[in-house]
């Protein structure tokens, strides 16, 4: 018992530190394009719902989301940065709920099917989702005249832009997510049965 706390203990410590230097290299967690970044740094936290559960999940999202917001105090590459994930309401909520959902999801499946897989390809879809879903529309709510300044388009429009993001980048990261969650998750669920437990 003792020897797999401390393993979880250690696989938590090791995803936390890997979140927290993917949220302060842009390359590493963020693909910058000018108009939106594109984020791969939640497959950190599905990964770590999936081989750790939702609350362990819950709080290498909330590293993330501490990350993004020292990010975008101290490197801003954007209007957005430093208006609106300086904001913890959209920089933290919707990475602690990542961890959250996909754990939950997971652990539905890994209790009623045989196919963990799946269930891992799901939690992850689950996940990107949630992020994608959430800070677009916690932006659209709070942060209306902000996306417009920063998009160059009418408030009007902003809708017509969010969507376009979603159709774009959210698409691009969820797939990312099915892919590489599951298959990262699966390595290190192999490396140690004390996870799967």
């Amino acid at each position: 018992m003792r020897r797999r706390k401390s393993y979880r203990a250690a696989v938590l410590g090791i995803l936390m530190a890997i979140i927290f230097v993917q949220s302060m290299v842009p390359l590493l967690g963020f693909i910058p394009t000018g108009f939106v970044n594109i984020t791969i740094i939640h497959i950190t936290v599905i990964v770590a719902a999936i081989v750790l559960g939702p609350t362990d999940g819950a709080i290498v999202g909330l590293v993330w989301g501490i990350g993004t917001i020292i990010r975008a105090l101290t490197s801003p590459t954007s209007i957005i940065d430093t208006t609106v994930f300086t904001n913890p309401i959209v920089a933290i909520l919707p990475r602690v709920l990542v961890g959250l959902f996909a754990g939950w999801v997971y652990l539905w499946f890994k209790k009623h099917n045989t196919h963990k897989v799946l269930g891992m390809g799901i939690a992850s879809a689950v996940g990107s989702i949630t992020n994608t879903v959430l800070v677009l529309f916690l932006m659209r709510v709070m942060y209306a005249s902000t996306l417009s300044q920063a998009y160059a388009t009418q408030t009007s429009a902003l809708n017509a832009v969010l969507l376009a993001i979603v159709g774009t980048n959210g698409v691009a990261e969820l797939i990312a997510a099915i892919i590489i969650g599951p298959a990262i998750a699966t390595a290190i669920l192999k490396t140690n049965k004390f996870l799967d437990e």
